[in-house]
C-alpha cells in the first residue's frame, strides 16, 4: 500500500505532519480528514531510497536511540504473540507518534509483503538501523527467533542510551560554566576593564603590578580582537581537519587514554560499550570475528577499535580472545581477566555482560565524582579571577585617596 507524507491542520488550528498509509492521494485525504486532520499537503513517499526522497521528510533521518528501542521492543512483543511480521510492522507503525519512525516502517512493511528479508529491507535505511542492528535481525530470522533477537536489540540500546545519558548529563554543567565563564572573562577584559582603568593611565603615576598585569591583558584583546579570533577559527578549522583524517583520530583518542583522570574514565566507557555489544551479538548466533567486526565500531576510540582489529587478526588464526586483548595494552585487565575465564567455561557472553555492568557503574560514579570536584574548583578559579580583577582596579583607587588625603 503506498505511502503518503503529509502536512495539514488540527481541529485546534495546530500544524500537524506525518505519513498516512492509504490506496490513493484522495483516500489519504479522506483518512485524515476522518482523523481530524484538514491536509494542505500530500505527497507520495517513494517505495525505495533510489527512487528520490520526498519533499517532506528525507529518507536519511535519524531516529532516537529511545525510539529505536521503542519500537524493537514492540515488534518483539507482537512476533512472540505470533502476530505475522507484516501485521507487526503496521501495527507498531500506526501507534508510533514519530513521523519519521512510522514512514520508515511503513517501508519496511511494504518490503517485506513483497518477499524481501526484514533485514534486508532494514539495511535500507543505514540513519536508522545501524549495521549491528541489521546483523542481529538476519542472524535472528536465519535461526527462526527474531522475536527474542528483537527483544535484546531492545535491552541493548536501551543500556547504550542509559549510559551516552549519564556521560551527556555529567559533561553539560562542566562544558556550559566553563564556556559561560570564560565568556565573561573575556568580556571583562575587552569591554568593561578598558573603560574603568582609563583613569589610571591619566594620573601619570606608578601603577601596581596587579593593575599593569590586567592592563595589559585587556589591551592585548582589544588590540588584538580581530587577529585573536582567527587565529582561534583556524586552530579550530586545523583541529577538524586533523580528526577527519584516521591517522589525525587516531593520534588524538590514544593521547585521550594518557590524560589523568581523563583517560580512565574515557577506557571504561569503551569498554563498556564494547563488551555489551560483544555479549549481545554472540548471545544471538553471530560469529566471533564478526562480532569482534561489529562491536570494535561502537567503542567510540579509534585506537582502542584498531586494537580489536589487530586482535581479531591474531585470533583469525587460533589464539583466543583474552590473550591478543592482554597484548594491545590498552584493555583493562579485568575485561581480559572475565574473557579467559568465560572462554574456559564457555560462558563468555554472561561474563561480557558483568564487564559490561561493572564498567558502567564505574562510569557513573566516576562521572559524579569529577562533576563533585569540578563544581568547587569553577567557583574557586572564577572567585580567584574575579578578586584579581577587583584588586587591580581597587588598589589605584586605594593610593589616588591617600595621595589626596
Amino acid at each position: 500500500m503506498p505511502v503518503y507524507a503529509y502536512r495539514g491542520l488540527s481541529e485546534g488550528g495546530r500544524q500537524v505532519r506525518g505519513v498516512v498509509d492509504a490506496e490513493s492521494a484522495r483516500g489519504a485525504r479522506t483518512r485524515l480528514r476522518r482523523d481530524g486532520i484538514y491536509p494542505t499537503e500530500v505527497v507520495e513517499e517513494s517505495a525505495r531510497p533510489s527512487e528520490g526522497a520526498s519533499r517532506l521528510f528525507q529518507r536519511g533521518t535519524r531516529v532516537r536511540n529511545a525510539d529505536l528501542a521503542t519500537l524493537s521492543r514492540q515488534l518483539a512483543t507482537l512476533i512472540a504473540a505470533g502476530v505475522p511480521v507484516v501485521e507487526a510492522l503496521g501495527a507498531v507503525s500506526e501507534q508510533s507518534e514519530s513521523p519519521t519512525v512510522t514512514r520508515v516502517l511503513s517501508h519496511l512493511r511494504d518490503d517485506v509483503s513483497q518477499g524481501t528479508s526484514l533485514a534486508d529491507s532494514m539495511s535500507e535505511h543505514p540513519g536508522v538501523f545501524p549495521e549491528l542492528y541489521v546483523g542481529m535481525v538476519r542472524a535472528g530470522e536465519a535461526a527462526g527467533a527474531l522475536d527474542l533477537v528483537l527483544e535484546r536489540l531492545a535491552t541493548h540500546t536501551e543500556a547504550q542510551t542509559r549510559l551516552q545519558a549519564r556521560v551527556r548529563t555529567a559533561l553539560a554543567y562542566p562544558l556550559f560554566m566553563s564556556l559561560f565563564s570564560g565568556a565573561i572573562v573575556v568580556f571583562l577584559l575587552a569591554f568593561v576593564v578598558p573603560k574603568v582603568t582609563r583613569i589610571f593611565s591619566e594620573q601619570k603615576q606608578e601603577l601596581p603590578l596587579p593593575t599593569r598585569i590586567l592592563l595589559g591583558l585587556s589591551n592585548a584583546i582589544t588590540d588584538n580582537f580581530l587577529l585573536l579570533l582567527i587565529v582561534l577559527v583556524l586552530l579550530v578549522a586545523g583541529a577538524l581537519a586533523m580528526l577527519r583524517r584516521p591517522g589525525g583520530r587516531a593520534w588524538l583518542d590514544r593521547r585521550l587514554l594518557d590524560v589523568p583522570f581523563v583517560g580512565p574514565i574515557l577506557t571504561k566507557i569503551a569498554v563498556a560499550r564494547f563488551a555489551r555489544t560483544l555479549a549481545t551479538l554472540l548471545a544471538n548466533g553471530i560469529p566471533l570475528l564478526t562480532a569482534l567486526d561489529l562491536a570494535r565500531r561502537v567503542t567510540g576510540n579509534v585506537a582502542m577499535s584498531d586494537a580489536v582489529e589487530e586482535a581479531r587478526a591474531a585470533i583469525r588464526e587460533g589464539q583466543g580472545v583474552a590473550a591478543p586483548l592482554r597484548k594491545t595494552g590498552l584493555f583493562p585487565p579485568l575485561l581480559t581477566h572475565m574473557i579467559a575465564v568465560g572462554e574456559r567455561s564457555g560462558e563468555l557472553e554472561p561474563m561480557l555482560a558483568r564487564v559490561a555492568d561493572a564498567y558502567e557503574q564505574e562510569v557513573e560514579s566516576a562521572l559524579g565524582g569529577l562533576t563533585a570536584i569540578f563544581e568547587p574548583l569553577m567557583i574557586v578559579v572564577m572567585g580567584g579571577v574575579m578578586l584579581f580583577i577587583v584588586l587591580a582596579i581597587l588598589l589605584p583607587i586605594f593610593e589616588i585617596n591617600s595621595l589626596v588625603r
